[in-house]
């Protein structure tokens, strides 16, 4: 654990200084007998022995100070912060003209003790103070210089803390002893967590949801997800894709598990979730794999392990689902994220721009801090700590943000001795002042048979049209149609809805006008002699016939739903708008509709398979009164022969 680790650190420092010193600050040969005698029992980690030892040693010889600093050393080890601070206390106040090796040792554990309270003010005077007791040579070792660029950033810090209030989500939410991991589909209308009703071995966890009600404030009373996905085994810290229908969690000690914990996926199909499934040996390992985060879209999974091959404790690892629906081998996700101790609670947001993860092993404010990393041009960027009070001195994780950027939702939780008492769900106003990249549009609706109204579980991939690029993927609900595409605001993308049988339907996002736009019907056609369908972004120069780059995504798809239809032929149907004379835009519209062509020809398909046609100005679908209705006019429409 984290806090364990700080021990250690200042365990370890506080040994070394014990071994320079080879004098004591009393001449008392019973009183240093008994001292050694406490050293010897916590080296045998007999704490509470060494401690009347040391007690025993100050009985005899008030002044001893080594045995106040040794004794508050030990109740730090024990976590007992506030009775550690009273006993080094007590010894500074006797240290009078003491030797700088004593002021460095009470000086620097105090600022450990400090910092582990979170009292980050008296951690810096603290430093301040004892910095000029300290040696050359410990000035020059890694201890030091981690432990100055610690105190360097809780100055910075303290100068600049974020404005935030932290809220305890009401009930019926927070019923349960414990409950963490939260996460939320993208309208913020469920959450789901881990709920477990103790720590004991036998009280298991299980992934419970909740409803938002039409109110906006409350919740309905949480209930287990599905009981095909909750079992007897332990299940819990789950993501979800921002349309709610795919699920992935952890899952722990089941039959068919690779270790300790694996990771789980189910689809929900027709509005009911499907029989869950281990993700498989490219995912999962013989160690320890948890805290998936799933993208927007689900087309990649981020995860906690502490498999071999990574940098050293637990790393944040990757998967990626291919076209045929498994998953890729999982990576680790490299130097610039992952360090020798441990990164964890991976959170892709849902602009798959920015990555917030915790860790213990970038400069932060101790224990597990919250960081971020921004992906540009394809490359995580060096993590920066988000911030006080987000974090503070104790363990922050399992932060999450909405796709409205309203809340962040998080765990809090409190401790009875060492062991955790109680967890909480918590939530605060995301500060604007931490950039999240490209702000978000939503567009919902349903996509159905044309001629029957049925619905059909189409797939909805947004590309952008610069570089051809699939930024979002999503499938339509085969029971209702529904689907609900979150997705950055960038300029110039497409829209394309397929299902094998239909003729595909293509948008420009801006052109046609689909930014959060509600309630958006796409019917698509069966594909049938005579059918047609607008073949959107393709692109020419003025009064040019070649084909512009950013037309090679509506190039491509044509090629795959002639692939995947080997029985359809088309007519490619060139249009303008009636600039020019009649003649001469037939000539053009005709190029165009051959340039269509070749490209097809020259992937492979067939000659006679796409025939052609110039129709010029003589099938407007706006009046040509406007030069938005003229650009509607010029256009490339695709019918089946």
């Amino acid at each position: 654990m984290p806090m364990n680790r700080l021990v250690f650190l200042v365990f370890i420092f506080l040994q070394a200084f014990a071994v320079q010193s080879q004098t004591y600050s009393i001449i008392d040969s019973r009183a240093i007998k008994m001292h050694q005698e406490g050293d010897e029992l916590a080296k045998r980690r007999m704490y509470d022995q060494a401690i009347e030892k040391y007690k025993a040693s100050i009985q005899r010889e008030g002044g001893f100070l080594e045995s106040y600093i040794k004794w508050s050393r030990i109740l730090f080890t024990q976590k007992k912060l506030d009775e550690a601070l009273e006993v080094v206390n007590r010894g500074e106040a006797r240290a009078g003209k003491a030797s700088e090796q004593i002021q460095a040792d009470i000086g620097w554990l105090k600022m450990y003790i400090f910092l582990a309270q979170g009292a980050f003010e008296q951690a810096v005077t603290s430093f301040d103070t004892v910095d000029k007791y300290l040696t050359p040579s410990f000035r020059s070792s890694r201890e030091y210089i981690d432990q100055r660029a610690r105190i360097a950033y809780v100055r910075l810090v303290l100068e600049n803390p974020l404005d935030i209030t932290k809220e305890r989500l009401p009930e019926p939410l927070n019923q349960f002893a414990m409950q963490y991991f939260p996460v939320l589909t993208a309208d913020s209308k469920k959450i789901l967590f881990t709920k477990r009703d103790g720590i004991k071995d036998f009280q298991k966890e299980d992934i419970f949801v909740s409803y938002l009600l039409d109110d906006g404030e409350n919740w309905t009373k949480p209930a287990g997800i599905s009981e095909i996905i909750n079992t007897p085994y332990n299940e819990g810290t789950c993501t979800i894709s921002a349309d709610g229908n795919i699920l992935i969690y952890t899952s722990c000690d089941a039959p068919d598990s690779f270790g300790s914990c694996d990771l789980y996926i189910a689809y929900r199909v027709n509005g009911k979730w499907q029989r869950p499934g281990n993700m498989g040996k490219h995912v999962n390992s013989r160690f320890w794999d948890s805290q998936p985060s799933l993208s927007a879209d689900g087309r990649m999974l981020f995860f906690s392990s502490n498999r071999r091959g990574g940098y050293g404790g637990n790393d944040i690892w990757y998967t990626v689902r291919k076209a045929d629906g498994s998953w890729s081998e999982a990576k680790n996700l490299g130097g610039i994220i992952n360090t020798p101790k441990d990164e964890v609670s991976p959170f892709m947001y849902f602009n798959n721009e920015v990555l917030f993860f915790a860790s213990n092993g970038h400069l932060g404010l101790g224990g597990l801090d919250i960081f971020l990393s921004r992906v540009i041009d394809g490359e995580f960027t060096e993590p920066e700590n988000i911030g006080y009070p987000i974090n503070d001195h104790r363990d922050q994780f399992s932060l999450f943000i909405t796709a409205q950027r309203d809340y962040a939702y998080y765990t809090e939780s409190t401790f009875q001795g060492q062991e955790i008492e109680r967890s909480l769900l918590y939530r605060f106003k995301f500060p604007e002042s931490v950039a999240l990249g490209d702000k978000l549009i939503v567009t919902q609706g349903k996509v159905v048979n044309s001629k029957t109204g049925k619905a059909i579980d189409a797939r909805l991939s947004l590309v952008s049209l610069s570089n051809d690029s699939t930024l979002y993927e999503f499938r339509a609900d085969g029971a209702s149609g529904e689907f609900m595409m979150l997705y950055p605001d960038k300029d110039f993308s497409g829209l394309y809805v397929e299902k094998e049988g239909y003729l595909p339907k293509i948008f420009n996002v801006d052109k046609d006008g689909l930014k959060n736009k509600d309630n958006l019907e796409i019917s698509l056609i069966p594909i049938a002699t005579g059918e047609e369908f607008v073949f959107e972004n393709i692109f020419f120069d003025f009064d040019k016939h070649e084909l512009k780059p950013e037309s090679m995504s509506s190039l491509k798809r044509l090629y795959e739903f002639l692939i995947t239809n080997p029985n359809a032929n088309i007519y490619i149907n060139g249009h303008t708008d009636n600039v020019g004379s009649t003649a001469y835009n037939e000539g053009l519209s005709l190029r165009r509709a051959e340039a269509v062509k070749d490209y097809l020809l020259g992937k492979g398909i067939k000659e006679g398979r796409a025939i052609p046609l110039g129709k010029g100005d003589r099938e407007p679908i706006k009046p040509n009164d406007t030069a938005e209705n003229r650009a509607f006019n010029r256009r490339i429409t695709i019918s089946i022969q």
